[in-house]
């Protein structure tokens, strides 16, 4: 069964390191807990008309949330998904 691309890739992570590795191919986006690599690259394959070479994802534990000395709760747990495209091909949407 395949997923909408649109409910997979819920957004780009930007970052200072992620924009440094968009020159080399790799791109990073934020995606669902319950992401599979193929559905990964499949909904980048869609969405931006790319070949993808390689996906690795990870997902990011919880932090603590302090207020004036006092843990008062928890950030969110989230995915995220490395995508490294072929020779040759870039995600203009995403700048460089």
């Amino acid at each position: 069964m395949s997923k909408d691309p649109y409910s997979v890739i819920l957004a780009p992570v930007v970052t200072e390191k992620s924009t440094d590795l968009q020159q080399a191919g790799v791109y990073v986006f934020k995606v669902p807990l319950d992401a599979t690599k193929i559905d990964v690259k499949n909904a980048v394959e869609e969405l931006f008309n790319v070949r993808v070479e390689k996906v690795r994802t990870l997902r990011v534990n919880p932090k603590l949330r302090k207020w004036r000395g006092r843990v008062v709760g928890k950030t969110k747990r989230w995915k995220k998904a490395i995508v490294k495209l072929k020779e040759g091909h870039s995600i203009d949407q995403l700048g460089v």
